[in-house]
């Protein structure tokens, strides 16, 4: 029988994410404004317009996206809502990957899970850090996590499961943010990209260490 009960695995509470939604918008209608200005001085009033619209709606959109997604699991599947809803079953993933973005001074460790029922992917963010603290998924949240990814076969899921579990037990010893798995992993990335995929195999690795 399915566990029908909704985890939420959204990271950032829904005050930060609204509060991260209006600067996205203050900044987006910035932009827009400083572009549209520049075109507007060669083709008019018309040219501002157009220029401001095709840089300031995308952005805009982004914000409006953000501020309203929320992640949930359930029944062995992430679903993720926001203007729409997609949903991936873990259990019946076939591509799973970590990756980190560095944005602002903080990084973040995200899961790309990817696969049936539409061959859609949803990222999902295991944990944030900047300095030597951070944010990272509750505790339930990410047991439920573990035990779904164990449930799919690929060798990928069980080794994502392991690090997620090895997360749990070094939260449990009560070891600070920099001794934990998933902030040696985002430190360990090199600096300088917005976004970068760890590699399979040197997160197999690492996982192997952490169980010795």
């Amino acid at each position: 029988m399915g566990d029908a009960e909704a985890i939420s695995l959204d990271l950032l509470d829904r005050k930060t994410v609204r509060t991260r939604a209006r600067n996205t918008t203050i900044a987006a209608v910035l932009v827009a404004a400083a572009f549209g200005g520049v075109v507007g001085l060669f083709a008019g009033v018309e040219g501002f317009a157009i220029a401001a619209a095709i840089v300031g709606i995308p952005l805009l959109l982004l914000a409006l996206t953000e501020s309203r997604k929320t992640l949930t699991l359930r029944d062995g599947q992430v679903i993720a809502r926001a203007l729409g809803t997609r949903v991936v079953s873990v259990r019946e993933a076939d591509r799973l990957e970590l990756f980190i973005t560095d944005l602002r001074g903080a990084r973040t460790v995200n899961l790309l899970v990817a696969g049936p029922p539409k061959g859609r992917a949803i990222s999902v963010s295991l944990a944030m850090y900047a300095g030597t603290g951070g944010r990272e998924l509750g505790i339930y949240a990410l047991r439920k996590l573990a035990d779904t990814l164990a449930s799919n076969a690929d060798t990928r899921a069980l080794v994502l499961s392991q690090l997620i579990v090895e997360q749990l037990r070094s939260e449990a010893r009560g070891d600070a943010a920099p001794q934990r798995p998933l902030y040696v992993l985002a430190s360990a990335a090199p600096p300088g990209r917005m976004a970068q995929r760890l590699n399979s195999d040197a997160v197999s690795r690492f996982v192997a260490e952490l169980g010795r």
